[in-house]
């Protein structure tokens, strides 16, 4: 029988079903593919702290969906004197988490530091006589020589994240551990707990574009008043609470996982990335057994793209694809030379067969793999199955992906706690082309990657390649670089394929993007 206290409880429990959907529309809790351990993107160039970087700050230009760099906190520029001044003006209204106003000055020490530890931004310093504040809003970059590409550095995928001048002025060397930003969130660290959660609280100080997303840019409105990252590294764990909604998207549910979450009419499965993904394995050119460059290219015959791509992705090809080189399959520099290291059947015994004429002393073998990302833990076990039977002493060290990114800065031998090989998973938008390509940069500056490899002839083609009067000749310099990165073997690509996300039915405005992004996001 129905009694007061049961009518006064249904009706204290409808009025407070509407305030908790009203405080559920305004979070957005997200899993992402690895834990939140470095708050500095130009420290590391893990994705974690990329996405991280997006969310915190603002960029001078971003990449649109046309692949072309947009004014971002810019307004605009001009160029004089024949292309060897820049001259830069800020927009209005453009503040600081700290309430601060952003100043050019802040912009040419956030140039100054990124460029330092970034491939594309050290090449474009290389044409630099000085960059300097001109008053508060205008900024100018003098070259002693044209670099056309100049606007195309600041707005890559790892782009010029503008800071604070304070934090700027911190050596490129040592990680920053302030957050305070120019960007449409404001980190939370209070609520920081490494491991379990990070949250970002919509900045109200900021002032977006009136425009719309375009890709990495264009109109940042923020329509949520937290972004919650939420680390689950069982996947398990990660499809139970997407399912039964205490989380809304999820970045990476493993191939095995998607059946069971396209069966639930409340799950989107969707690919966000247009590039998809790389699967890249670097080594230490720093110490032996791999600054043997016979080594290196040892590997080459015993290395399967199809068996690495069937561990990530399952045996639906249609997914990967096992002729990657060392660009972005299907993009106008991608060729077929050399490929024939990729292409011709494998052969373990052919492997052994060089391992032994490259003078391998039996050196122990350091492979660092990511137990919290599922695209790492399938490929892990087949290279060190592949590194097994080549006959390499070879241990695997399973950890988390912050733990790895912490390890894979070290340059010291192993003894002293370094490494010899390490996994990474990069977006394809990286390996457009010589500028963007990180892991492709071989120089031994400070812009060089993890792993610290030195390749005069591959230095020589990739400045070629930035003076390059055309697409025939970038593609003909592309073709001239991937045969000698097989050669030299700065790393080997493991493939390409993609990934897709999974969301909750109800979110609309996920932008397209090789980096996930909170603002345009709202509940439909």
């Amino acid at each position: 029988m129905l009694t007061r206290r049961h009518l006064l409880a249904a009706a204290g429990t409808a009025l407070a079903a509407p305030a908790a959907q009203a405080q559920r529309a305004q979070v957005l809790r997200f899993v992402p593919h690895a834990n939140l351990t470095s708050l500095d993107p130009v420290w590391t160039t893990a994705w974690i702290t990329r996405y991280h970087g997006y969310a915190v700050y603002d960029t001078l230009y971003s990449i649109g969906a046309d692949l072309v760099p947009k004014p971002q906190m810019c307004a605009g520029h001009r160029v004089e004197d024949d292309g060897r001044r820049w001259v830069f003006t800020l927009r209005d209204g453009l503040r600081f988490h700290d309430d601060t106003p952003v100043l050019a000055r802040d912009c040419v020490a956030s140039i100054r530091r990124w460029a330092r530890r970034d491939s594309f931004g050290s090449t474009m310093m290389q044409s630099v006589a000085e960059i300097a504040a001109l008053d508060d809003r205008r900024f100018e970059i003098r070259l002693t020589k044209p670099f056309p590409l100049l606007i195309d550095a600041m707005a890559k995928l790892a782009p010029v994240f503008v800071m604070p001048e304070r934090l700027a002025n911190t050596d490129p060397f040592t990680a920053i551990t302030d957050a305070t930003g120019s960007g449409p969130f404001r980190f939370r660290r209070d609520e920081w707990v490494p491991g379990s959660r990070s949250v970002y609280e919509k900045f109200a100080g900021y002032q977006p574009r009136q425009e719309a997303p375009d890709l990495l840019g264009g109109g940042k409105q923020v329509h949520v008043d937290r972004f919650e990252w939420h680390i689950m590294p069982d996947p398990g764990t990660a499809a139970a609470a997407l399912q039964s909604g205490e989380v809304d998207w999820w970045e990476n549910p493993p191939n095995d996982l998607l059946p069971p979450l396209k069966r639930n009419r409340n799950v989107v499965i969707q690919e966000l990335d247009p590039f998809g993904y790389v699967t890249v394995l670097r080594p230490n050119h720093l110490h032996p057994p791999f600054d043997n460059p016979a080594l290196r290219r040892a590997i080459w015959p015993a290395l399967s793209q199809t068996d690495l791509m069937t561990a990530v992705n399952g045996t639906d090809n249609s997914t990967w694809t096992d002729r990657m080189g060392f660009f972005t399959p299907g993009t106008p520099l991608a060729s077929d030379a050399g490929m024939q290291h990729i292409t011709t059947p494998r052969s373990i015994e052919a492997g052994r067969r060089l391992v032994a004429a490259s003078g391998y002393k039996g050196e122990k073998i350091v492979l660092l793999m990511a137990s919290d990302n599922p695209a790492q833990l399938a490929t892990g076990a087949v290279i060190y199955d592949m590194l097994q039977k080549l006959g390499l002493n070879a241990e695997l060290i399973s950890t988390d992906w912050g733990t790895v990114v912490q390890r894979r800065a070290s340059r010291e031998p192993l003894e002293k706690g370094g490494w010899s090989l390490f996994m990474s998973n990069i977006t394809g938008a990286d390996t457009l082309n010589p500028a963007s390509n990180h892991v492709l940069r071989s120089s031994g500056l400070e812009g060089t990657w993890f792993g610290w490899p030195r390749s005069d002839k591959l230095e020589a083609l990739r400045t070629a390649w930035f003076e390059a009067p055309d697409l025939a000749t970038q593609q003909r310099l592309c073709r001239e670089t991937q045969l000698q990165a097989f050669e030299d073997t700065p790393y080997w690509p493991l493939g390409h394929y993609r990934q897709p996300a999974a969301f909750r039915r109800d979110l609309a405005g996920l932008n397209r993007a090789p980096v996930p992004l909170a603002w345009g996001v709202r509940r439909s």
